[in-house]
């Protein structure tokens, strides 16, 4: 690990929020391994909320696919490691109520949850599944690729 990674791997100790992270994963009985650069990678979360392929809380990612999945995307897995880095910046969990409003934002200007949310901005739109733009007639939760082929559900 970087010394950036190991000071936002303690950052979100001391903040809490790898800790509600890991009583998350343990409430939804999602076995928890450890991943690179510091991270900690949670798989099979099967609780209905919220309606994301992958999400984050402190150093715990929580996917709903197994571990193979999340070691096998690249793009997915440093999306939810930059939203690592926001709780860091955020001093823990002020992330959450910081994140939810610039998603009810994002979805009042263009109709997603991400496309105008600056935390999903600076994550990177496309590594997280979200429309750089507006995709009018589309369900906020399901994104079209320009395949075709839909994504399972934006990430969060």
């Amino acid at each position: 690990m970087t010394s950036g990674q190991r000071l936002r791997q303690i950052a979100n100790v001391l903040n809490g929020s790898t800790l509600v992270g890991l009583l998350l994963a343990a409430g939804a009985r999602t076995p928890v391994s450890t991943g690179p650069r510091g991270l900690l990678i949670a798989s099979r979360y099967r609780w209905r909320l919220p309606f994301a392929a992958a999400f984050t809380v402190g150093n715990v990612i929580l996917f709903r696919a197994g571990p193979e999945f999340a070691r096998a995307n690249p793009a997915l897995l440093g999306h939810e490691e930059r939203h690592s880095t926001q709780y860091a910046w955020c001093l823990g969990l002020p992330f959450l109520p910081l994140y939810f409003l610039a998603a009810g934002w994002s979805l009042w200007r263009t109709g997603n949850p991400g496309s105008a949310n600056v935390f999903e901005r600076h994550a990177g739109l496309a590594a997280g599944g979200y429309p750089l733009r507006d995709s009018a007639g589309t369900d906020p939760r399901i994104h079209q690729t320009p395949g075709g082929t839909a994504r399972e559900r934006y990430e969060a």
